[in-house]
């Protein structure tokens, strides 16, 4: 079961949750897991504007990679708290930790981030 934020345009933007049940599943209580799923999500915030550039709030940050709709593009764009961010941008807010360590996992989209 998945459920994904409209732009403008009626394609998906923003925020995006799934959840995976069995074929069997009952569709109620794996809505129900979806929407607990949607609300731990939408708690959180993980950046912050600061003299109108973003940052990173805390030490972590959860997101979502995407094709950043350029055909020719040889990177990504990231989501995280619904926005899209490019890689640049991303780059950019990151260097405030340089010389600290980082983990990056890639999760599959209906686990928890």
């Amino acid at each position: 079961m998945e459920a994904f934020e409209l732009a403008g345009d009626d394609a998906a933007a923003g925020y995006r949750f799934q959840v995976l049940g069995k074929p069997d599943s009952e569709p109620f209580a794996l809505l129900e897991k979806l929407i607990q799923k949607m609300r731990r999500a939408l708690s959180m915030t993980h950046l912050q504007t600061n003299t109108g550039h973003l940052q990173i709030m805390d030490m972590t940050v959860r997101g979502r990679v995407e094709w950043n709709g350029d055909e020719g593009a040889s990177q990504p764009c990231v989501i995280i708290d619904g926005r899209r961010i490019e890689w640049n941008d991303l780059g950019a807010m990151l260097s405030a930790f340089e010389g600290w360590q980082f983990r990056l996992e890639m999760l599959d989209p209906g686990d928890e981030a």
